[in-house]
């Protein structure tokens, strides 16, 4: 039996995968971490230093602003990490890789559990190889903080180590073009009806090749949560991406 720590159980989210995490035999919930005190089954902490419970493994789905410093606590406390909360910068990936390595503990960063977003990720780089030209439209809910998300840096940092060669240039002087990551320009999108979407438009003389995925609900994420949850034991040290579990 693996017992968690929930780290932001009280949003959409966390609520989520409270549910998820009660559907399974094999995992227990512990205790979940929230900035305001909630009734609950399990014991509700406002705190970091009053945590008082024994977990396996901590779960973080909380906000770019906290996420560091309580993986950061739970590597240090003997528990392993799966991060599903995006904005953590290199500088500070890196720091948690050292953590991970002097604790020996592992976490993993997913910055969508969703397995389509993960797949079209994959199919996004090897196209990458063969149409260096590409674009980015990513969705949200206008609950998102983060603009853009955490799925379409990373799906950008594939695409461009991906490239045999370099895009044809174009001019992204105008802020209507979007945002550059790596020589790809990403344009977000904050809308009600939405839970999550991403495509990637490649084009090429005469042709264009676009990627779609979309997740209808949060319980598009939940397949790959409890994957992470059950395998981040095998992660080496740190890792970014459900890829490294999948493939």
């Amino acid at each position: 039996m693996k017992k968690i720590i929930l780290a932001g159980g009280f949003g959409k989210m966390g609520q989520a995968i409270q549910t998820a995490i009660t559907n399974e035999p094999d995992l227990e919930l512990a205790g979940i971490l929230s900035h305001t005190l909630h009734e609950a089954d399990v014991p509700v902490f406002t705190d970091l230093q009053v945590i008082d419970v024994q977990a396996d493994i901590w779960v973080d789905v909380t906000n770019p602003t906290g996420v560091f410093a309580n993986a950061e606590y739970a590597l240090k406390h003997g528990m392993n990490v799966v991060i599903g909360t995006s904005g953590l910068a290199e500088e500070q990936i890196e720091q948690l890789r050292q953590i991970a390595k002097a604790t020996n503990q592992h976490a993993i960063i997913v910055p969508n559990f969703s397995l389509s977003a993960v797949l079209l990720m994959q199919f996004a780089q090897k196209a990458a190889a063969f149409f260096p030209n590409a674009e980015i439209l990513e969705i949200h809910h206008p609950g998102k903080i983060d603009a853009p998300s955490g799925t379409a840096k990373a799906t950008a940092k594939l695409i461009a180590e991906a490239r045999k060669t370099a895009p044809v240039e174009t001019n992204h002087a105008d802020q209507a073009r979007g945002v550059e990551i790596n020589d790809v320009p990403v344009h977000a999108m904050r809308l009600p009806g939405y839970v999550a979407e991403e495509e990637v438009v490649f084009g090429a003389p005469g042709e264009t090749l676009r990627i779609k995925q979309t997740s209808f609900s949060r319980e598009s994420f939940m397949g790959g949560v409890i994957l992470a949850i059950r395998g981040v034991e095998q992660i080496h040290g740190v890792q970014v991406g459900l890829e490294h579990l999948l493939f």
